[in-house]
């Protein structure tokens, strides 16, 4: 934290993140505004995930300082949530009385906060604006939609997002496309990424397994699988479970799972069998180095994730995506992206096992200048230097 004459003096901006993904999108911002003369930035942590573990790994890795401001709100229901995000937010606003609030994202602390500094009159910028999937069973969609209805600024990462708020009636001169935050950290992380001596506890077996030994570069899958869709029905689950057993047989699978998912897999009665399949590798939640090192040495991901639709267009490498849509359409229409059913898995694995994964294409902007743009912006939006 800067002296307070500095705090009271410069143009004070909050960034919020409550989720693991906003600090990915954080991380570039942080690190971009650490000696910026105009600009205090305010991090501000709502707690709305948490494992001290993790965090501190992931706050580590990614050299974020640790969080003016934790909520510490805890998991709960949607309107439990975010109502606690509302009321602890509140408080911190009326007492930094920021010049703008930067959300990220579409998590629950993106929308709570955004409500929170509308009321108050505070300006409001979201990034990742725009991004639609069209499908209002997502909560994470109802979150975007109502985000977007009350922000001053929009920062987009494609053309996709930025004709959607056009089509939602947004002033196209608050309108900014700035590239993606998530691709600043991963190409900041790929240096710091070594892959080659990896070793991973497994969940479902006291066993580890080791990279160059059970798992060899550009031979094995990544999953990741939370969607409610996905593995909150027995008979779906299971369903994905042979389907990964018999993929597993052809080419080594290596799951991070989700704790939603495992707990579900015991619940179900599913983890004998998981055991009986000597190549599908279920491994803890992983830090983000580790992670990014599994992802760029594999040969394909499978996955019902949003944000590791960008890493691996970035990367070239094929992903398909288990779910009917995305809001990341750009990974598809310029990436290695596919949408693909579940019954449709095992013909698209063996189209790669044969040669033929899809490849693509780094969107623009996707370069790793992302941060630096959102800064610029809101440094001439606000004629920082002139003003002090």
């Amino acid at each position: 934290m800067t002296d307070n004459n500095t705090y009271n003096t410069k143009f004070k901006l909050i960034l919020v993140a409550g989720a693991r993904p906003n600090f990915m999108k954080i991380a570039p911002l942080m690190h971009a505004l650490r000696d910026n003369r105009y600009i205090h930035p305010i991090l501000v942590h709502t707690g709305q995930h948490y494992d001290e573990k993790m965090s501190d790994l992931f706050f580590k890795q990614l050299s974020i300082p640790n969080p003016d401001v934790n909520l510490e709100v805890g998991s709960g229901s949607h309107a439990t949530q975010t109502a606690r995000i509302m009321e602890g937010f509140e408080k911190v606003c009326l007492d930094i009385k920021p010049d703008m609030v930067l959300v990220v994202g579409d998590v629950n602390s993106t929308v709570a906060c955004t409500l929170v500094a509308s009321k108050l009159g505070i300006r409001t910028a979201h990034y990742e604006a725009g991004l639609r999937s069209h499908d209002r069973s997502m909560p994470e969609e109802i979150n975007r939609l109502v985000t977007d209805s009350i922000s001053d600024y929009f920062f987009t990462t494609s053309q996709d997002a930025d004709a959607n708020l056009l089509k939602e009636g947004v002033d196209k001169e608050k309108i900014h496309m700035v590239g993606n935050l998530m691709i600043d950290t991963l190409i900041k992380a790929l240096p710091h990424v070594d892959n080659s001596c990896q070793t991973f506890n497994l969940l479902n077996k006291d066993q580890l397994i080791q990279m160059g030994r059970d798992i060899v570069k550009g031979n094995y899958g990544i999953m990741t699988f939370h969607r409610p869709s996905n593995v909150d029905n027995k008979e779906v689950l299971a369903k994905l479970v042979s389907i990964w057993g018999g993929i597993s047989s052809e080419i080594p699978l290596v799951f991070p799972i989700h704790p939603r998912t495992f707990k579900n897999i015991v619940e179900f009665g599913l983890l004998e069998r998981i055991n009986n399949y000597k190549n599908l590798f279920l491994i803890e939640s992983l830090g983000y180095f580790e992670f990014i090192g599994l992802v760029k040495d594999s040969l394909f991901v499978l996955t019902d994730s949003g944000g590791i639709q960008e890493e691996t267009t970035h990367l070239n490498i094929p992903c398909l995506t288990v779910r009917p849509n995305t809001e990341r359409p750009v990974t598809i229409t310029e990436g290695s992206n596919e949408l693909i059913k579940i019954d449709e898995i095992e013909a698209n694995i063996r189209q790669i096992l044969n040669g033929f994964g899809k490849s693509g294409r780094n969107p623009k902007y996707w370069d790793g200048n992302t941060a630096n743009r959102i800064i610029n912006i809101i440094e001439n939006t606000f004629e920082l230097e002139l003003i002090h």
